[in-house]
């Protein structure tokens, strides 16, 4: 493969670790890493020659006006989690930093959204717009964007759906981190049944596609609209597969219907914000096509329960023997 100028924004969060981290290893393209704190980046930079860290924001990108316009690939983590810049951030900063690429060098961009921003067959959600968190509505705002630019038929977006990830030398990802403290509730969580289901993919499972797409941008007929996850889960098969792992018996479960959930908040008088109610209704976050290493003839590395258990540090046969790597 011929050597790229590659951008990595975000490149000190969880995922953007992952990506930095595999190519680095992994290829010889030259790289460019954004971040705001370089003492949060844990990533070895002086692994090899061709890796540079920038350190700025997105706020100020037109700082690197000068370089954006001889980078190749551009691979967008950066995000906003909350707050009064989410907006600003995750969609009128990101818009500027690809006008700022040069359409005539860079031969694709890949975008970080979120699966929230979509429905069960792919398609926009309309409630991600309308009663979404800050950060669910600002993405769905910029995939509306996105379409409307220059550089849109190079622009490659990707959505996370619940990700996992994390070690000493990475930040955890909010979903890893409160594995351990679940599983001390297994005893009473395996005599309860839930309607719902889900999909997750692990931080270094999403740098495997990514460094593929890197090497391997979609053709015009192939779809530039990739959801990342691994095959569907149900709520009572995670539940089992946590079990089978625990050594937990399960001698009999009681159905956890959506009335009763519902009675509980009017009782206890529990506040629940809009989207917060609307994912409780909506239960099964499920999406018609999902994508992961396997799918393009790569090894998985965190592709069951049993995986994300061993990954997040818990030891099987017990609740009380848990440990991070």
């Amino acid at each position: 493969m011929s050597q790229k100028r590659i951008l990595v924004t975000g490149a000190s969060g969880c995922i953007g670790h992952y990506i930095s981290e595999a190519l680095i290893q992994e290829t010889d393209h030259e790289l460019f890493l954004l971040v705001r704190n370089p003492d949060k980046l844990q990533v070895d930079i002086q692994a090899r020659p061709g890796i540079t860290v920038l350190q700025g924001d997105m706020q100020k990108i037109f700082q690197f006006a000068d370089l954006l316009s001889t980078i190749d690939t551009a691979v967008l983590t950066a995000t906003a989690w909350g707050g009064s810049l989410t907006f600003d951030i995750n969609v009128l900063k990101t818009i500027e930093l690809i006008r700022l690429l040069n359409p005539e060098r860079c031969d694709q961009i890949i975008y970080f959204s979120t699966a929230s921003v979509l429905d069960r067959h792919n398609q926009p959600l309309k409630e991600a717009g309308e009663i979404g968190t800050d950060y669910v509505r600002s993405k769905y705002a910029c995939l509306q964007r996105l379409s409307q630019l220059q550089l849109a038929p190079k622009i490659t977006t990707v959505f996370p759906t619940l990700v996992l990830g994390g070690d000493t030398n990475k930040p955890y990802s909010h979903l890893t981190s409160g594995i351990p403290e679940v599983t001390k509730y297994i005893n009473w969580i395996r005599f309860l049944k839930a309607d719902g289901s889900f999909h997750f993919i692990h931080g270094r499972d999403i740098a495997t596609v990514v460094k593929y797409l890197i090497d391997h941008p979609p053709q015009a007929d192939e779809p530039r609209r990739l959801v990342l996850g691994q095959t569907q889960l149900t709520v009572d098969e995670a539940v089992e597969q946590v079990c089978a792992y625990l050594r937990k018996r399960i001698y009999f479960r009681i159905p956890l219907s959506l009335s009763l959930a519902n009675l509980i908040i009017v009782v206890f008088k529990i506040q629940m914000a809009a989207w917060d109610r609307f994912c409780m209704n909506y239960r099964h976050f499920t999406y018609a096509h999902v994508i992961n290493p396997d799918s393009f003839g790569l090894p998985n590395y965190c592709a069951t329960m049993s995986d994300v258990l061993k990954i997040s540090g818990v030891e099987g046969g017990g609740v009380n023997s848990l440990k991070r790597n």
